[in-house]
């Protein structure tokens, strides 16, 4: 990758995708001198270990989940459930594509997850140890900021939908749709965010020294007690990115270079007050076991409806006819003066869209469309 920022001439280098990231790509690009958004590898590892997060977490009196354990082995996690409260969250430890959680009610639930992280390393490497932690109520929040390791500022708040049916149901996902508005965070709830999570991760980062420029996703749980962090990401989660994007009002490009150099000034970002939701459209099977290789239609009509974007995802082109290629294939998205405007135009978009054993959730923001309030759905 440096090489080819070389050749290319590059004036800044955006880094997408964990692994790279987690791979060290930020390391060598500070080696050559070349401008890079991104983290470290050290600091990578808040998203490329669950553990490595959950004792910086710890160390740093930042709200999160109890945990009961970590485990090496699928025999020490099983014997551990015994000490747990139901239902309980496990977690593979290293990278696995948005698969390596589950939400367990039961024992036998449990221990079938753990037998196919840890002992079948369903997940690869990522599986080699897992953690068991407390599971939380309350609504969650997807919370992106970008720093330079010293000042940050937020971006616009998006609530991500990860399970791949309708209703929350069925498998996790690397998720199925998402949307962003205002009303998902008050002043107050922002505040509280900033003071709690935020600025104590920030403090955190620079006091185990691990250099960062770039983003820095917050999944969090907005619970009884207080908001809490679910986890974190070193880059723009997906499909929160799509609705988020709909949203900027400021040159993305020139923000992320002076983030880059060390210079971020928060007053350079402006957000439309306009919300947006992002619809996945996914392959047939996905999220175990998905179809390629269809014929994908009616692009070209979707592109036509006003304030829609449709962001590919998994495809490949040939000449001028698309194919799926992955599990997550189309990122439909659209803005509109509310909530119900924006999920109507983007549904309005995926419905003109074909291709075989497509799926799609349909209550993406429904939730907080019957409240009339999106902060509660």
């Amino acid at each position: 990758m440096a090489d080819l920022a070389t050749r290319l001439g590059a004036d800044l280098t955006i880094v997408g995708p964990e692994l790279p990231l987690v791979s060290g790509v930020a390391d060598e690009f500070a080696r050559r001198g070349m401008a890079i958004f991104g983290p470290s590898k050290a600091a990578a590892q808040l998203e490329g270990s669950k553990i490595f997060a959950k004792e910086f977490l710890a160390r740093h009196k930042i709200p999160t989940a109890r945990t009961y354990g970590f485990y090496g082995s699928a025999t020490d996690a099983i014997r551990a459930l015994d000490r747990v409260k139901w239902p309980v969250v496990i977690k593979a430890d290293g990278l696995c594509a948005g698969k390596g959680v589950l939400v367990a009610k039961t024992r036998e639930e449990a221990a079938a997850f753990l037998d196919r992280a840890t002992t079948k390393r369903e997940f690869g490497d990522g599986g080699a140890r897992v953690l068991l932690e407390e599971a939380l109520v309350g609504e969650e929040l997807s919370l992106i900021i970008i720093t330079d390791g010293k000042r940050f500022a937020p971006f616009a708040p998006a609530r991500d939908h990860k399970q791949v049916f309708d209703g929350d149901q069925g498998p996790n996902t690397g998720g199925m749709g998402a949307y962003s508005t205002n009303d998902l965070l008050h002043a107050e709830l922002g505040a509280r965010i900033q003071s709690e999570i935020i600025e104590p991760t920030i403090r955190g980062i620079a006091a185990d020294g691990l250099p960062y420029r770039g983003f820095l996703y917050f999944g969090l749980m907005l619970t009884a007690a207080g908001p809490q962090v679910l986890e974190f990401n070193c880059r723009m989660g997906d499909p929160e990115t799509q609705a988020i994007v709909f949203r900027m009002d400021f040159d993305f490009a020139s923000v992320l270079r002076e983030c880059a150099a060390g210079r971020l000034d928060p007053q350079h970002l402006r957000w439309k007050e306009e919300a947006s939701a992002c619809i996945v459209m996914a392959s047939r099977g996905y999220p175990d076991h998905p179809e390629t290789g269809q014929v994908i239609e009616g692009l070209e009509d979707a592109a036509k409806l006003q304030n829609t974007k449709v962001f590919h995802a998994g495809t490949r082109r040939e000449g001028s006819i698309y194919y799926t290629s992955s599990g997550r294939v189309l990122g439909v998205t659209a803005s509109g003066r509310t909530l119900g405007d924006a999920t109507s135009a983007a549904y309005e978009a995926v419905g003109k869209i074909h291709f075989a054993g497509a799926h799609w959730r349909t209550d993406i923001g429904r939730r907080a469309e019957k409240r009339g309030f999106a902060g509660q759905g």
